[in-house]
C-alpha cells in the first residue's frame, strides 16, 4: 500500500506542467495528495490545502556569502568618550562644571588631586550647611594641619559627563579659584588631556556587567576605590597615634570622626563589591 501511495505521488509530480501550479493537501487518513487543479481537492479539505509554487516562481538562490574572517569581524564595542573643552589659565587647565545641576563654575583639572575642592563662597551659593555635623578632613600642608569640611555634591557634571554624589573637601584655594576638580569626580573616567587642542576626553569606565567586570567596573577600577580608602584610613589612624602622643589632643576628636566618615564609606563600598561579586583579593 505504501509504495502505492509513493507511486502515486511520483506520478503526480512527474505529470505536472513544468511551470504550472501545485497544491497538496492530506486526507483524514493521513495519506497526503498533490494535484494541480484546486477543483480536485475535496472541498472539506480546501481550506487546509497548502499552494506550492513551481520552479518557475521560486526566486533564484540568493549568493551564498562568504564567512567573515576574524581579521574583519565586529570588534566589540568600546566607551564613546565625552569631550569636554580646557581652558588655559597660566600653567593650568580649566573646565566649566556644573554643580548640582544649577551653579556654574570654572574649576581646575588636577588628575592628582584626591576630592574635588570647592570655595566656601560656592558652598554657601549651593545652600551647604557646615556645623558639628559635617566631617572634617584634617590636610597636611607645610606649616600646619588644615581641617576642612568634607561635604557631598549631589551632582558633578563636566561637559556631558556627569557624576552624583562627589565628595568634596569646602577650601579657599590661592588666586580666587572657584574650586578644582579632582579624582572623586575624575575616578570614574579614563581621562586623556590634549592640552594643545584645548580638550579633555572621558571615557566611562563602568561598562556591561560580566564575570570579569562586576557591577561593570574591572579589576583596576575595584582595587583603585578599596586602596584609596584604605591608604585615608591608614593615614588617619597614624595621625590619630601623633596627636594622642604629642600636644594636639584637641584634634583628636576631628581625626576620629574623619576614621569613622571614612570607614563607614569603606564599609559600603565592601557592602556594594559583595552584592556584584567582586572577589576578595581586589578588596585588599
Amino acid at each position: 500500500m505504501r509504495t502505492a501511495i509513493l507511486f502515486s505521488i511520483l506520478f503526480v509530480l512527474l505529470a505536472c506542467p513544468a511551470y504550472g501550479e501545485m497544491y497538496k493537501w492530506v486526507d483524514e487518513k493521513g495519506t497526503v495528495h498533490f494535484t494541480d487543479d484546486p477543483l480536485a481537492i475535496p472541498e472539506k479539505y480546501r481550506s487546509d490545502a497548502e499552494f506550492r509554487k513551481t520552479p518557475k516562481d521560486v526566486p533564484a538562490p540568493k549568493r551564498e556569502e562568504k564567512p567573515t574572517s576574524a581579521s574583519t569581524a565586529q570588534k566589540p564595542s568600546t566607551p564613546e568618550g565625552l569631550e569636554v573643552p580646557l581652558m588655559r589659565r597660566g600653567e593650568v587647565s580649566v573646565a566649566e562644571v556644573i554643580l548640582n545641576g544649577r551653579e556654574r563654575q570654572h574649576f581646575i583639572v588636577d588628575t592628582g588631586a584626591s576630592f574635588t575642592n570647592i570655595s566656601r563662597q560656592t558652598a554657601k551659593d549651593l545652600g551647604i550647611t557646615i556645623d558639628e555635623s559635617t566631617f572634617f578632613l584634617p590636610i597636611v600642608t607645610a606649616s600646619d594641619v588644615i581641617f576642612n569640611p568634607l561635604v557631598t555634591l549631589r551632582s558633578v557634571r563636566a561637559g556631558k559627563a556627569e557624576v552624583e554624589n562627589v565628595d568634596a573637601l569646602v577650601h579657599n584655594l590661592p588666586g580666587n579659584i572657584s574650586g578644582l576638580l579632582g579624582n572623586s569626580f575624575l575616578n570614574k573616567f579614563k581621562v586623556v588631556i590634549d592640552s594643545f587642542s584645548g580638550k579633555m576626553t572621558l571615557f566611562p569606565l563602568e561598562g556591561k556587567p560580566s564575570l570579569d567586570r562586576p557591577g561593570g567596573y574591572g579589576k583596576d577600577y575595584w582595587v583603585g576605590r578599596f586602596g584609596f580608602y584604605n591608604g585615608i584610613l591608614e593615614k588617619l589612624k597614624k595621625m590619630k597615634a601623633m596627636y594622642e602622643k604629642g600636644e594636639g589632643r584637641s584634634q583628636v576628636n576631628g581625626v576620629n570622626n574623619a576614621i569613622r566618615y571614612f570607614e563607614n564609606q569603606l564599609g559600603e563600598l565592601d557592602r556594594k563589591a559583595s552584592f556584584v561579586g567582586v572577589p576578595r583579593n581586589w578588596r585588599e
